[in-house]
């Protein structure tokens, strides 16, 4: 690539780039999330806690965020299957096509988490 297409941007419009940001969005979104995970863990242990918590959890939005957090780990997996598949398996010009695939199983497996949810 020129340095002129690298000036306009070039580099960040490949789909490469853009599954380098979702994959990293998506792990810091999950490891924001994992220290509240422990949290609720540690509250399990008085019943009068748990119960509060799981009338809590019914709510739309805990619902909706629970639906976020499905598709942050499926889009995750995808990326890091797409990393591993792009580091032990040859080098093609298919890059293009394996980041769609792996991105279309990360939504797909997303959608189907809100369809069953709903």
């Amino acid at each position: 690539m020129t340095a002129s297409a690298v000036e306009r941007g070039g580099l960040r419009n490949h789909p490469a780039y853009w599954a380098f940001v979702v994959h990293r969005v998506s792990g810091v979104g999950l490891a924001l999330f994992l220290p509240l995970h422990f949290l609720v863990l540690g509250l399990m242990l008085e019943p009068a806690t748990a119960d509060a918590f799981f009338r809590w959890t019914e709510q739309p939005l805990v619902k909706l965020a629970e639906t976020v957090l499905v598709v942050l780990l499926a889009v995750h997996l995808a990326g890091g299957l797409r990393l591993l598949a792009l580091e032990f398996l040859p080098w093609s010009d298919r890059q293009k096509t394996r980041i769609a695939v792996a991105f279309g199983f990360a939504l797909a497996a997303g959608l189907l988490f809100v369809l069953a949810a709903w």
